[in-house]
């Protein structure tokens, strides 16, 4: 890693120390200055520095304890300093990529590379921090080996003296081109590269970073007054209000201190909308999706094609007279950190026009398996009732649902499955049929005594969650079983995660 990693990885240990000896002693301090004079001060600065030092040094120490390997299965990252942890990453695993610059990162010229894998909380492999070209290069490099377009020399290049062996047989069907081993006496051979796409032929020759084309972008007004027109600013007023009437009514500043909380999390949530979503651009290279954004952080994130497991495009009611919509994704990997990934990963469009909206659809999925995929996305953002195919929950179900029964609907095509619901916050969920994990049928007691089910299909963790309520119970039953061998079938069919080496 970079030299300067322990200053920009120390400094927060030091300001959380800080302050939360400011916070419990300053009382204390205060009434020891008053009996010591000003030379107590002197005592609380080397204090500072005294714990500066600590943490800084145990930061080089662990600088100096940190390493990383590349190899074309997986990334190695061996760290530790009284206890050691060796992480592996393995490339085939790979959800996403992304390049992350903190505010003084980012001002160093320094980026951190944050390695997504199928797997549960903490899966994801950091590399901090690393120069921001070398960053590029690093992502550039992982992705054209997690796609099988870049491969060592020691395991792509057969002996010269060696006739070539035939390829495997499953190279011919796009199954991952794997080095296979001839007998004893052959050489290493691996699978036909389609060309334009051989690997290099030196061993330390650098992959070379994929064109991108741009599709979108989030200007900086639009942003702006989506957050105005949402629910949060209306109770970052409220509170506001609130707090002003219970100061001028009560005459005490200490009365607010109730309020206060829940204010700073309504303008904290406030501010990590704009600041996720400033700057928003999206693109497709062959390597996947790429977004960049950010205001303080810039981040730029690379979701290779196909690991995208559920989209939601969801509208709240302050935005349907500008039609603006917001687009979010389950990916494998994300989800599982805790709000960064929520508000920032998960977002594949934080506000845009409905045509926006139909782009980002079409990136993650772009063959919905129907022939007016716009008219059936259009029924579900806005459609009520049952038409063109799409399952409804019946009258009956109004006793339990009386605003939004007419709503709850659902559709099968060739390739996803796509639920809608929602009135005052409207929402669109497609599932691809093999990124269906399980299936649920949900009964409570009222739904028994009118015949009504919920069907429920489990993803990754994230902000999607993919369910249609209130459905007839033998229709629901009915959708679960066909659903279930239609996953079965998709996920057999499925194309080979070497998305590079498809035809």
């Amino acid at each position: 890693m970079h030299p300067v990693t322990p200053a920009v990885k120390g400094w927060k240990v030091l300001v959380a120390v800080i302050a939360v000896v400011v916070w419990n002693s300053a009382d204390e301090v205060r009434d020891l200055a008053g009996l010591l004079g000003a030379s107590v001060w002197l005592y609380v600065v080397g204090a500072i520095l005294l714990v500066a030092l600590i943490g800084f040094g145990y930061s080089a120490v662990a600088w100096r304890m940190t390493r990383f390997a590349v190899t074309d299965e997986a990334v190695h990252l061996r760290t530790g300093v009284l206890f050691r942890q060796q992480r592996q990453a393995r490339l085939d695993r790979l959800q996403a990529v992304d390049v992350v610059q903190p505010l003084l990162a980012r001002i160093l010229g320094l980026s951190e590379l944050r390695l997504e894998v199928a797997g549960g909380s903490g899966s994801a492999v950091s590399l901090a921090f690393l120069r921001e070209a070398e960053a590029e290069q690093l992502r550039a490099e992982l992705l054209a080996r997690a796609a099988g377009v870049h491969r060592s020399r020691r395991a792509a290049a057969p002996s010269p003296a060696a006739a070539p062996a035939p390829a495997p047989d499953g190279a011919a069907h796009g199954t991952p081109a794997h080095p296979v081993a001839a007998p004893a006496a052959g050489p290493v051979v691996t699978a036909p590269v389609p060309p334009g796409q051989e690997p290099d032929a030196d061993w330390d020759a650098p992959a070379p970073v994929a064109p991108e084309q741009p599709v979108y972008d989030v200007p900086i007004g639009r942003l702006l007054a989506s957050i105005l027109r949402s629910s949060a600013s209306i109770w970052l007023v409220v509170l506001a209000v609130v707090l002003v009437v219970v100061v001028v009514t009560s005459g005490e500043i200490g009365s607010a201190f109730a309020i206060l909380p829940g204010l700073l999390g309504v303008v904290s949530y406030t501010w990590s909308r704009f600041n996720r979503g400033a700057n928003f651009r999206a693109a497709i290279s062959p390597d996947g999706i790429r977004l960049r954004h950010g205001f303080t952080e810039a981040r730029a994130q690379t979701v290779p094609p196909g690991r995208v497991q559920a989209v939601q495009i969801t509208q709240g009611l302050l935005w349907r007279g500008r039609d603006w919509w917001r687009v979010e994704v389950n990916v494998a990997g994300y989800g599982s950190g805790g709000e960064d990934d929520t508000q920032s990963a998960n977002v594949l469009l934080p506000v845009g026009t409905r045509d926006d909206a139909l782009l980002a659809l079409w990136l993650v999925l772009p063959d919905l398996g129907t022939a007016d995929p716009r008219g059936l996305v259009a029924t579900g953002l806005v459609g009520r009732d049952a038409a063109d195919g799409w399952a409804v929950a019946p009258r009956r179900s109004r006793w339990l649902d009386p605003i939004a029964w007419r709503r709850h609907g659902v559709t099968v095509t060739e390739r996803a499955l796509v639920l809608r619901s929602g009135v005052l916050t409207r929402r669109l969920v497609v599932v691809p049929h093999e990124r269906t994990q399980s299936l649920t049928l949900a009964q409570g007691p009222w739904q028994r005594r009118l015949r009504l089910a919920t069907v429920q299909l489990q993803s990754t963790p994230g902000p999607v969650t993919p369910h249609v309520a209130h459905l007839d119970e033998r229709v629901a039953a009915g959708l679960v079983d066909e659903q279930a061998t239609r996953a079965r079938v998709a996920r057999a069919g499925a194309g080979p995660e070497l998305w590079m080496r498809r035809a």
